[in-house]
């Protein structure tokens, strides 16, 4: 069955940086746009950058500049690299893969940025 695993959560002050990952298995990685969403406490759910099967990234106005999305299809991995973090950042990081009508959550890794 199809299984999104993230990793690399954790605590980090503002300014910090963290790397958040995806591993895939399942499913036909390459073919799947793949995003990253997040729920801050109290909040809905939101898009915060997605990456399409061709590479073509988009970000939330709120994490330009600051959050970059890769993948590397041959690892079936997708990654967040967040730099300058605000408290503003702190949310549950789900990571998503669709296609067509396929649409699959990982189970979210926990950024907390905080002093």
């Amino acid at each position: 069955q199809v299984q999104l695993v993230e990793s690399g959560g954790g605590l980090v002050q503002p300014g910090g940086s963290l790397r958040l990952s995806c591993a895939a298995s399942g499913m036909t990685f390459s073919i799947y746009t793949m995003g990253w969403y997040r729920q801050g406490p109290g909040k809905q759910r939101e898009l915060v950058a997605a990456i399409t099967s061709g590479g073509s990234p988009n970000y939330a106005d709120s994490v330009k500049g600051r959050f970059t999305i890769s993948r590397d299809n041959a690892k079936k991995m997708v990654y967040l690299q967040m730099n300058s973090l605000k408290p503003e950042d702190t949310a549950v990081y789900y990571c998503n893969g669709y296609w067509t009508s396929l649409d699959y959550w990982g189970q979210g890794t926990q950024v907390t940025v905080s002093s």
